[in-house]
């Protein structure tokens, strides 16, 4: 008796833990979705507000002072655009203040404006003007992933890299996590399965909110259309992957040349529609013509060559017909064996 109570005891407190846990974790999305919020509209503040002559106080500080992050998802940097702004900046300064964060030591980490930074460095400049922002670095990430997912300009990798990334943050788990939860979402949505748990249905539930607050939040693509047109793009061979996170080819190209298995007739073709601009069919008829051609099946050319010896007239010919007699005998001897 005392046993069982023991039992029933410890269910009810394992019972109690969970829904105490579940509950905390629904809380932290709740509170991890209001901050997103929050930062998105001070980064709507500070765009709106992005000039020299701006309202918001501006510093001159030190080129020398400032450190790039080495999470900043833009990675490539155009040389034709970067000289245009250098020469630009030569010419009139830097016309939009840099976003920078208190780093220690005197030093300054950059949330937004790489580009200007190193324009500026190009020009000569030894300061630039800086808005300088006291916020932590989880913060300053995710408000540098925005600014530069709301861009035109980011190119497709760069894009995908930069959700991916502002996901694991939000939802506090590693990007392979958040793939995860994508493809369960779609398979959930295709079988129309519904959780027997009530506690995992309500974590699942609130994962899927922050999932969609960072895309409403950004105002780019769908859950749905990310899982599957742009995360393929993070699995494309490398020297394809360059090229477009250059801007050099669309990513609907790229993902058809990165379908060539050969390394040779891929990087080949990938010249080819750089240089000669081909459309995305002039690019998958060339593939068409590259690709090996499949052995032919045994079974069905054996079918093939047993139709047309039936409808064949050569069993009137006696030396044809000795021929095919022996074939046959060979036949049954193979089959015997």
């Amino acid at each position: 008796m005392t046993r069982k109570l023991q039992n029933k005891s410890y269910d009810y407190f394992s019972a109690n833990s969970q829904v105490a846990e579940v509950e905390e974790q629904l809380t932290q999305s709740q509170q991890r979705i209001a901050e997103l919020e929050s930062l998105n509209t001070q980064l709507q503040g500070l765009v709106a507000n992005n000039s020299v002559q701006g309202d918001t106080a501006k510093f001159a500080v030190s080129t020398e002072k400032i450190v790039c992050n080495p999470e900043q998802v833009r990675r490539y940097f155009d040389p034709d655009k970067l000289a245009t702004l250098t020469a630009s900046i030569k010419e009139v300064g830097v016309q939009s203040p840099l976003w920078v964060r208190p780093y220690g030591d005197g030093q300054y980490l950059l949330i937004a404006g790489e580009r200007r930074y190193r324009a500026a460095q190009d020009a000569g400049l030894t300061s630039v003007p800086a808005v300088i922002l006291e916020v932590d670095e989880a913060s300053a990430l995710k408000l540098s992933l925005l600014e530069n997912l709301q861009r035109e300009d980011l190119n497709p990798v760069e894009e995908t890299e930069g959700i991916l990334h502002l996901l694991s943050w939000q939802l506090n788990c590693s990007a392979k996590e958040v793939i995860a939860l994508l493809n369960r979402k779609a398979h959930l949505d295709k079988k129309k399965v519904e959780w027997s748990d009530e506690s995992t249905e309500n974590v699942f539930r609130k994962q899927w909110e922050i999932v969609e607050n960072v895309f409403t939040t950004v105002g780019k693509l769908s859950p749905e259309s990310f899982r599957v047109s742009r995360l393929p793009l993070l699995n494309i061979p490398a020297d394809v992957l360059e090229v477009l996170r250059s801007g050099q080819i669309e990513y609907t190209k790229a993902r058809a040349i990165a379908t060539v298995k050969d390394e040779e007739l891929r990087i080949s073709l990938l010249t080819q529609a750089i240089n000669e601009k081909l459309s995305l069919g002039q690019i998958r008829d060339r593939i068409e013509k590259v690709k090996p051609q499949k052995a032919p099946s045994l079974k069905k050319e054996f079918q093939d060559i047993s139709q047309r010896m039936l409808k064949s007239s050569q069993w009137k010919d006696p030396k044809k017909a000795k021929k095919i007699t022996s074939l046959l005998q060979q036949l049954e001897s193979l089959l015997a064996d």
